[in-house]
Protein backbone atom coordinates (compact mmCIF):
# COMPACT_ATOMS: atom_id res chain seq x y z
CA UNK A 1 0.00 0.00 0.00
CA UNK A 2 1.11 3.79 -0.93
CA UNK A 3 0.35 6.83 -1.51
CA UNK A 4 1.34 8.13 -4.72
CA UNK A 5 1.51 12.20 -4.90
CA UNK A 6 0.30 14.10 -8.08
CA UNK A 7 3.21 15.75 -9.19
CA UNK A 8 3.68 17.83 -12.82
CA UNK A 9 5.20 14.81 -14.60
CA UNK A 10 2.10 12.69 -16.12
CA UNK A 11 3.08 9.27 -16.55
CA UNK A 12 3.05 7.87 -20.37
CA UNK A 13 0.78 6.03 -21.56
CA UNK A 14 -0.56 5.45 -24.76
CA UNK A 15 -4.65 5.31 -25.29
CA UNK A 16 -6.13 2.24 -27.23
CA UNK A 17 -9.88 3.78 -27.50
CA UNK A 18 -11.76 5.82 -25.44
CA UNK A 19 -10.96 4.87 -21.89
CA UNK A 20 -9.59 8.19 -20.84
CA UNK A 21 -13.02 9.31 -21.94
CA UNK A 22 -14.45 6.86 -20.05
CA UNK A 23 -12.73 7.05 -16.98
CA UNK A 24 -12.96 11.31 -16.80
CA UNK A 25 -16.94 11.35 -17.13
CA UNK A 26 -17.13 8.14 -14.40
CA UNK A 27 -15.39 10.25 -12.10
CA UNK A 28 -16.80 13.63 -12.86
CA UNK A 29 -20.59 11.36 -12.50
CA UNK A 30 -19.15 10.37 -8.84
CA UNK A 31 -18.97 6.34 -10.45
CA UNK A 32 -16.60 3.76 -9.73
CA UNK A 33 -14.71 1.84 -12.17
CA UNK A 34 -13.70 -1.53 -12.69
CA UNK A 35 -10.84 -2.32 -14.97
CA UNK A 36 -10.26 -6.23 -16.43
CA UNK A 37 -7.43 -7.33 -18.76
CA UNK A 38 -4.25 -9.48 -18.23
CA UNK A 39 -1.48 -9.38 -16.33
CA UNK A 40 0.95 -6.42 -17.88
CA UNK A 41 -1.44 -5.37 -20.28
CA UNK A 42 -1.38 -1.15 -18.64
CA UNK A 43 -4.09 -1.08 -15.97
CA UNK A 44 -2.09 0.10 -13.15
CA UNK A 45 -0.12 2.19 -15.54
CA UNK A 46 -3.57 3.84 -16.72
CA UNK A 47 -4.77 4.53 -13.72
CA UNK A 48 -1.58 6.55 -12.51
CA UNK A 49 -1.77 8.42 -15.66
CA UNK A 50 -5.56 9.48 -14.81
CA UNK A 51 -4.64 10.23 -10.80
CA UNK A 52 -1.90 12.84 -12.12
CA UNK A 53 -3.71 13.62 -15.44
CA UNK A 54 -6.74 14.71 -12.70
CA UNK A 55 -4.04 16.27 -10.14
CA UNK A 56 -5.87 13.63 -7.14
CA UNK A 57 -3.61 11.39 -4.76
CA UNK A 58 -3.56 8.21 -5.71
CA UNK A 59 -3.75 5.23 -2.82
CA UNK A 60 -3.01 1.61 -4.29
CA UNK A 61 -3.70 -1.26 -2.80
CA UNK A 62 -2.53 -4.96 -3.80
CA UNK A 63 -5.16 -7.06 -3.10
CA UNK A 64 -4.05 -11.06 -1.57
CA UNK A 65 -5.80 -13.34 0.38
CA UNK A 66 -4.88 -12.21 3.77
CA UNK A 67 -6.03 -8.71 3.20
CA UNK A 68 -8.55 -7.62 5.81
CA UNK A 69 -11.15 -5.03 5.72
CA UNK A 70 -8.81 -3.35 8.51
CA UNK A 71 -5.98 -3.32 6.07
CA UNK A 72 -7.77 -0.80 3.93
CA UNK A 73 -10.24 1.36 7.02
CA UNK A 74 -7.70 1.37 9.64
CA UNK A 75 -6.74 0.32 12.97
CA UNK A 76 -6.02 1.60 16.58
CA UNK A 77 -2.64 1.32 16.87
CA UNK A 78 -0.33 1.32 20.56
CA UNK A 79 2.12 3.93 20.48
CA UNK A 80 3.62 6.11 23.23
CA UNK A 81 1.43 4.23 26.08
CA UNK A 82 -1.57 5.42 24.38
CA UNK A 83 -3.81 3.46 21.63
CA UNK A 84 -4.30 5.81 18.74
CA UNK A 85 -6.04 5.35 15.65
CA UNK A 86 -4.60 4.88 11.98
CA UNK A 87 -6.27 5.57 8.85
CA UNK A 88 -6.18 2.85 5.91
CA UNK A 89 -5.63 3.67 2.48
CA UNK A 90 -9.41 3.70 1.63
CA UNK A 91 -10.22 6.09 4.58
CA UNK A 92 -7.14 8.38 4.00
CA UNK A 93 -8.39 8.19 -0.09
CA UNK A 94 -11.82 9.35 1.07
CA UNK A 95 -11.06 12.32 3.61
CA UNK A 96 -8.29 13.43 0.92
CA UNK A 97 -10.68 13.61 -2.00
CA UNK A 98 -8.25 11.11 -3.96
CA UNK A 99 -8.70 7.63 -6.01
CA UNK A 100 -8.62 4.54 -3.94
CA UNK A 101 -7.31 1.90 -6.27
CA UNK A 102 -7.64 -1.69 -5.26
CA UNK A 103 -5.06 -3.65 -8.17
CA UNK A 104 -6.64 -7.40 -8.26
CA UNK A 105 -9.52 -6.75 -6.55
CA UNK A 106 -10.60 -10.51 -6.24
CA UNK A 107 -7.81 -11.74 -4.48
CA UNK A 108 -8.79 -10.16 -1.80
CA UNK A 109 -11.49 -12.08 0.79
CA UNK A 110 -15.16 -11.56 0.55
CA UNK A 111 -15.67 -10.34 3.53
CA UNK A 112 -12.96 -7.71 3.02
CA UNK A 113 -14.85 -6.28 -0.49
CA UNK A 114 -17.80 -6.03 1.34
CA UNK A 115 -16.54 -2.88 2.74
CA UNK A 116 -16.76 -1.20 -0.21
CA UNK A 117 -20.43 -1.51 -1.10
CA UNK A 118 -21.65 1.77 0.68
CA UNK A 119 -18.90 3.45 -1.35
CA UNK A 120 -19.59 2.20 -4.68
CA UNK A 121 -23.20 3.09 -4.88
CA UNK A 122 -25.23 6.25 -4.34
CA UNK A 123 -24.43 6.91 -1.04
CA UNK A 124 -21.33 7.04 -1.40
CA UNK A 125 -19.96 6.67 2.32
CA UNK A 126 -17.40 5.00 4.14
CA UNK A 127 -18.70 3.84 8.29
CA UNK A 128 -15.81 3.35 10.79
CA UNK A 129 -17.81 1.05 13.20
CA UNK A 130 -14.48 1.34 15.31
CA UNK A 131 -14.98 4.72 15.55
CA UNK A 132 -18.03 5.72 15.39
CA UNK A 133 -17.24 7.87 12.18
CA UNK A 134 -19.12 7.95 9.18
CA UNK A 135 -17.75 9.69 6.37
CA UNK A 136 -19.35 10.85 3.47
CA UNK A 137 -16.73 10.68 0.03
CA UNK A 138 -15.91 14.11 -1.41
CA UNK A 139 -16.91 14.72 -5.06
CA UNK A 140 -13.56 14.09 -6.01
CA UNK A 141 -13.52 10.93 -4.90
CA UNK A 142 -13.35 8.11 -7.20
CA UNK A 143 -13.04 4.22 -6.17
CA UNK A 144 -10.91 2.14 -9.17
CA UNK A 145 -10.86 -1.80 -9.22
CA UNK A 146 -9.15 -3.89 -11.63
CA UNK A 147 -8.39 -7.91 -11.53
CA UNK A 148 -7.64 -10.56 -14.20
CA UNK A 149 -10.43 -12.67 -16.08
CA UNK A 150 -7.81 -15.41 -16.85
CA UNK A 151 -7.59 -16.11 -13.04
CA UNK A 152 -11.25 -15.60 -12.59
CA UNK A 153 -13.00 -19.07 -11.06
CA UNK A 154 -16.16 -19.92 -9.06
CA UNK A 155 -14.04 -19.57 -5.81
CA UNK A 156 -12.45 -15.93 -6.74
CA UNK A 157 -15.05 -14.61 -9.13
CA UNK A 158 -16.59 -10.89 -8.61
CA UNK A 159 -19.63 -11.36 -6.42
CA UNK A 160 -22.65 -9.74 -8.92
CA UNK A 161 -23.82 -7.73 -6.10
CA UNK A 162 -20.01 -5.81 -5.95
CA UNK A 163 -20.02 -6.02 -10.35
CA UNK A 164 -22.76 -3.80 -10.59
CA UNK A 165 -22.05 -1.16 -8.82
CA UNK A 166 -19.14 -0.43 -11.23
CA UNK A 167 -18.51 1.07 -14.71
CA UNK A 168 -16.22 -1.51 -16.45
CA UNK A 169 -13.57 -1.07 -19.20
CA UNK A 170 -11.76 -4.32 -20.71
CA UNK A 171 -8.61 -3.89 -21.60
CA UNK A 172 -5.94 -6.03 -23.54
CA UNK A 173 -2.94 -6.40 -24.87
CA UNK A 174 -2.14 -3.34 -27.40
CA UNK A 175 -1.92 -3.39 -31.40
CA UNK A 176 1.06 -4.13 -32.57
CA UNK A 177 1.99 -0.61 -33.42
CA UNK A 178 0.25 0.84 -30.50
CA UNK A 179 2.60 -1.47 -28.24
CA UNK A 180 5.64 -0.50 -30.56
CA UNK A 181 5.10 3.04 -29.52
CA UNK A 182 4.73 2.42 -25.85
CA UNK A 183 7.85 0.27 -25.96
CA UNK A 184 9.65 3.67 -27.38
CA UNK A 185 8.14 6.03 -25.16
CA UNK A 186 8.75 3.79 -22.22
CA UNK A 187 11.96 2.70 -22.93
CA UNK A 188 13.30 5.06 -25.43
CA UNK A 189 14.80 1.93 -27.37
CA UNK A 190 14.73 2.20 -31.42
CA UNK A 191 11.78 1.87 -33.41
CA UNK A 192 13.52 -1.51 -35.03
CA UNK A 193 14.14 -2.93 -31.76
CA UNK A 194 10.52 -2.16 -30.50
CA UNK A 195 9.27 -3.84 -33.72
CA UNK A 196 11.16 -7.41 -32.99
CA UNK A 197 9.99 -7.36 -29.66
CA UNK A 198 6.71 -6.93 -29.89
CA UNK A 199 6.57 -9.56 -33.26
CA UNK A 200 8.15 -11.74 -30.41
CA UNK A 201 5.49 -11.16 -27.92
CA UNK A 202 2.95 -12.05 -30.69
CA UNK A 203 4.47 -15.23 -31.56
CA UNK A 204 4.17 -16.42 -27.83
CA UNK A 205 0.65 -14.89 -27.24
CA UNK A 206 -0.39 -17.74 -29.74
CA UNK A 207 0.95 -20.52 -26.95
CA UNK A 208 -0.92 -18.64 -23.81
CA UNK A 209 -3.84 -21.79 -22.48
CA UNK A 210 -1.08 -24.26 -24.50
CA UNK A 211 2.42 -24.14 -23.06
CA UNK A 212 2.16 -20.87 -21.15
CA UNK A 213 0.26 -19.82 -17.93
CA UNK A 214 0.35 -16.35 -18.52
CA UNK A 215 0.93 -14.64 -22.02
CA UNK A 216 4.33 -12.44 -22.28
CA UNK A 217 3.19 -9.30 -21.13
CA UNK A 218 3.80 -5.30 -22.79
CA UNK A 219 5.17 -4.66 -18.73
CA UNK A 220 8.11 -7.66 -19.80
CA UNK A 221 8.70 -6.71 -23.14
CA UNK A 222 9.64 -2.92 -21.76
CA UNK A 223 12.17 -4.82 -19.29
CA UNK A 224 13.51 -6.16 -22.04
CA UNK A 225 13.88 -3.22 -24.16
CA UNK A 226 15.53 -1.44 -21.17
CA UNK A 227 18.55 -4.00 -20.72
CA UNK A 228 19.19 -3.73 -24.65
CA UNK A 229 19.16 -0.27 -24.48
CA UNK A 230 21.46 -0.45 -21.96
CA UNK A 231 23.90 -2.61 -23.81
CA UNK A 232 22.70 -6.12 -23.34
CA UNK A 233 22.57 -8.43 -26.40
CA UNK A 234 18.76 -8.53 -27.20
CA UNK A 235 18.34 -12.46 -27.06
CA UNK A 236 20.32 -12.25 -23.70
CA UNK A 237 17.87 -9.65 -22.64
CA UNK A 238 14.85 -11.58 -23.88
CA UNK A 239 16.17 -14.69 -21.79
CA UNK A 240 16.47 -12.65 -18.79
CA UNK A 241 13.28 -10.35 -19.15
CA UNK A 242 10.76 -12.59 -20.90
CA UNK A 243 11.24 -16.24 -21.59
CA UNK A 244 12.63 -17.22 -17.75
CA UNK A 245 9.05 -14.80 -16.47
CA UNK A 246 7.05 -17.18 -18.44
CA UNK A 247 7.86 -20.29 -17.83
CA UNK A 248 10.02 -22.70 -15.21
CA UNK A 249 10.19 -25.51 -17.55
CA UNK A 250 13.21 -25.89 -19.85
CA UNK A 251 11.87 -27.47 -22.57
CA UNK A 252 9.05 -24.98 -22.74
CA UNK A 253 12.10 -21.90 -22.26
CA UNK A 254 13.88 -23.50 -25.14
CA UNK A 255 11.48 -23.65 -27.27
CA UNK A 256 10.54 -20.06 -26.77
CA UNK A 257 14.02 -18.93 -26.82
CA UNK A 258 13.97 -20.69 -30.33
CA UNK A 259 11.52 -17.46 -31.45
CA UNK A 260 13.72 -15.27 -29.96
CA UNK A 261 16.50 -16.21 -32.32
CA UNK A 262 15.21 -16.65 -35.13
CA UNK A 263 13.67 -12.78 -34.68
CA UNK A 264 17.62 -11.49 -34.11
CA UNK A 265 19.10 -13.50 -36.89
CA UNK A 266 20.87 -16.19 -34.93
Amino acid sequence: MKLDTPHLDIPFYQSAGDEIDVFEHAWKNRLPLLIKGPTGCGKTRFVAHMAARLGLPLYTVACHDDLTAADLVGRHLIGDGQTVWCDGPLTRAVREGGICYLDEVVEARKDTTVVLHPLADDRRILPIDRTGELLTAPPSFMLVVSYNPGYQNLLKGMKPSTRQRFVSLRFDFPAAEREEAILVGESGCAADLAKRLVSIAHALRTLKDQDLEEAASTRLLVYAALLVRDGMDPVTACRAAIVESLTDDPEVSDALMEVVSATFGR
